[in-house]
C-alpha cells in the first residue's frame, strides 16, 4: 500500500507568462526526473519537457495540461502542469478537480493579473489550498512585497511571506527563510544545484525580524497553540511550521515564497514548502453521491482496502487510442480489475494501466489511493465515475464554462470533410468547452470555443492531425423581416390568352398575431375566411 503521508497531489497553475513551465521544467530536473534543463523557447528546438505537443513548442505557450510524477525527500509528487491562457480555461478546471494542493505563480512584476484572479476563483470553486510563488524576481522592476499585498487586496487571501530576498533584479542572491531564520543560497554552477545556508547578511537583520513578527502574528490568529507559545516565548520551528500547514490546508493562510526560476534560484525551498505546507489525501474530504439513496451525500475514505472510486477528469485520443486520465479517490485499480460506469450503467474490464511523464509513459501494475493515473481504450466522457460493480456512486462534475466565439468551418473537399469530422468528433469529446454543430438555416458547420487563440489551436491541429484542409469565416446570419403593422391588399387578376380567359379578385388585410395570453399557445399564423355569400 502507498504511504498516502508521503504522497501529494499539486498543480501548477497561473497567469500567461508568470513562468509555470519553466518552474516545472526545474522541479523535474531537481527531483532527478531529467538530466538537463530545456527553456520553453528553446533555442536547442527541444522546448520544455511538459509542453510535448508540437504547437506548444512553436507558440511557446501551454495548450493541454500535461501530468509527471516525481519524488522529493522521499515524497512523491504528482505535477500537473496547466495552462495560462483563459482560452484553455477548461484544462485548468478539470486539473484542479482532482488535485488536493496548487502552486500559484505570480510575476514579480505582473503580480497578480486577470488570469490569477479566474485560476483563484476556480481555487476556491473547488477549495484547493495554495501555497502563492513569486517568480521573476531577477526582472527589472520586481516587487515581491507588492505582489504579497496585491494577494490580499484583490484575491482576499491572508498572504504571509515564508522568505524574503536577498536582492533583487540582477543582484538577486538568495532568500532568507523566515522560519529557520537562515540565508539560503543556490550555488554549485549555473543550476543551483545545492542550498547553502549561511548566516543572514547584517543589513537584512533589521527586516527579517520585522518580517518574522509579522508572520508569526498572522499564523497565531489561526494557531491557539502557536500564540500561547509565543506569550512563553518558546516558539520552534516545528510547531510553527505544524500551525502554517494546519492553517494552509484549511484555507485561512496562502504562505508565499519567492524565486526566480530561470535563473535557478529558490526552487528546492518550494518543494520543501510543498511537502510541509500542501495536504495530502488524507487530509481532504472528498464527498460522492449514492444514486442508489436518492442521491445521499457519502464521504469517500482515502483507504486502499474499501472498494474503488475513481474520476475520469481528461481524455485524451492518442496513436493507441483513446487515453483516460484518472484519480482514485478510494479503493485501488488493478489491472484485470471490473469497474462501473455510473453514468452510461456499463461494466469495463481495466485492461493496461499507465503512469504518465508528459508524453511518455510507465506501465503500472495497481494504482493506489490519491494517485493519479490512465487507462487504455475504455469508451466514457469527460468527468465519468467508475467504482466497484457494487457501488452506484457519482463525484461532482466539474463547472464547464459556456463557450463565448463561434467561428464558420468549411472544408475545401470530400476527404477534408471526412477528416474534418473525425477531428470534430475527438475535440468535442476531449474539450467540454469545444463545441460544434450544423446551422440548420445557412447549412454551415459552427465551431464555438472559449476565444480566438481556442479554436485558431484547433483548427490548426486538423491541419497538422488529420490532414483536414478548412477553411473558416464568420458565420452566416439568416435575415428575416416580420410584419409590425396592419397592411390591407386588393388584387385584381386577368388573363386573356384565346379562349375562355382567367379572372378572380383577391382582397384582405395581413396583421400581426396580438401578444397571446397566458396559458395560450403561441400561433405562428392564423387564416380567417371573411368572405361573404
Amino acid at each position: 500500500m502507498a504511504d498516502l503521508q508521503n504522497l501529494r497531489n499539486i498543480g501548477i497553475s497561473a497567469h500567461i507568462d508568470s513562468g509555470k513551465t519553466t518552474l516545472t521544467e526545474r522541479i523535474l530536473y531537481y527531483c532527478n526526473k531529467i538530466h538537463e534543463i530545456h527553456e520553453v523557447r528553446g533555442k536547442d528546438g527541444v522546448g520544455a519537457t511538459m509542453d510535448s505537443m508540437e504547437l506548444e513548442r512553436e507558440r511557446g505557450i501551454t495548450i493541454a495540461s500535461a501530468a509527471t510524477n516525481v519524488t522529493w525527500k522521499g515524497t512523491e509528487i504528482n505535477v500537473i502542469d496547466t495552462p495560462g491562457h483563459v482560452d484553455f480555461t477548461i484544462e485548468v478546471e478539470r486539473s484542479l478537480r482532482v488535485l488536493d494542493g496548487a502552486v500559484l505563480v505570480l510575476c514579480s512584476v505582473g503580480g497578480v493579473q486577470s488570469q490569477s484572479i479566474t485560476v483563484d476563483r476556480q481555487m476556491k470553486r473547488y477549495h484547493v489550498p495554495r501555497i502563492a510563488f513569486v517568480n521573476k524576481c531577477d526582472r527589472t522592476g520586481a516587487n515581491p512585497y507588492r505582489v504579497k499585498n496585491q494577494l490580499i487586496e484583490k484575491l482576499g487571501l491572508n498572504a504571509v511571506l515564508m522568505q524574503i530576498p536577498i536582492g533583487l533584479e540582477d543582484k538577486m542572491e538568495g532568500v532568507v527563510d523566515l522560519i529557520s531564520m537562515k540565508a539560503l543560497y543556490f550555488d554549485d554552477g549555473p543550476s543551483g544545484d545545492t542550498v547553502r545556508e549561511a548566516e543572514i547578511p547584517s543589513h537584512l537583520m533589521e527586516e527579517a525580524d520585522a518580517r518574522r513578527e509579522e508572520l508569526l502574528d498572522s499564523v497565531s490568529m489561526c494557531s491557539d497553540e502557536l500564540m500561547e507559545a509565543m506569550l512563553e516565548e518558546n516558539v520552534t520551528e516545528e510547531l510553527l511550521r505544524k500551525a502554517i500547514r494546519k492553517a494552509t490546508i484549511n484555507l485561512e493562510l496562502c504562505p508565499v515564497f519567492m524565486g526566480s526560476a530561470y535563473k535557478n534560484k529558490g526552487i528546492q525551498p518550494l518543494l520543501d514548502g510543498v511537502i510541509s505546507y500542501l495536504p495530502n489525501p488524507t487530509d481532504v474530504t472528498n464527498k460522492a453521491l449514492d444514486l442508489d439513496n436518492n442521491e445521499e451525500e457519502v464521504k469517500l475514505v482515502a483507504d486502499e482496502d474499501l472498494p474503488p472510486v475513481v474520476l475520469a477528469f481528461k481524455l485524451e485520443d492518442g496513436q493507441y487510442g483513446q487515453l483516460t486520465y484518472i484519480r482514485v479517490y478510494q479503493g485501488k485499480v488493478k489491472k484485470g480489475d471490473e469497474l462501473y460506469n455510473t453514468r452510461s450503467r456499463k461494466k469495463f474490464r481495466v485492461g493496461r494501466l499507465i503512469r504518465m511523464h508528459a508524453a511518455t509513459m510507465e506501465d503500472l501494475t495497481e494504482a493506489g489511493c490519491g494517485e493519479i493515473a490512465a487507462l487504455f481504450g475504455i469508451d466514457c466522457a469527460s468527468g465519468d465515475t467508475f467504482c466497484d460493480p457494487k457501488l452506484n456512486y457519482s463525484l461532482s462534475s466539474m463547472f464547464v464554462p459556456n463557450p463565448v466565439i463561434s467561428l464558420a468551418i468549411k472544408p475545401v473537399d470530400k476527404k477534408a470533410a471526412d477528416n474534418m469530422g473525425k477531428a470534430l468528433n475527438r475535440f468535442t469529446k476531449e474539450d467540454p468547452t469545444f463545441r460544434s454543430y450544423v446551422d440548420p438555416e445557412s447549412n454551415q458547420t459552427i465551431i464555438q470555443g472559449m476565444g480566438e487563440l481556442h479554436l485558431e489551436v484547433y483548427v490548426e491541429r486538423m491541419k497538422r492531425e488529420y490532414k483536414a484542409e478548412v477553411e473558416i469565416g464568420q458565420p452566416e446570419v439568416a435575415y428575416r423581416e416580420a410584419i409590425t403593422q396592419r397592411a390591407d391588399f386588393n388584387y385584381t387578376h386577368k388573363k386573356q390568352t384565346g379562349g375562355s380567359g382567367q379572372y378572380a379578385r383577391v382582397a384582405g388585410y395581413i396583421e400581426p398575431l396580438p401578444d397571446p395570453e397566458e396559458g395560450e399557445d403561441v400561433k405562428e399564423y392564423e387564416f380567417v375566411d371573411e368572405v361573404k355569400g
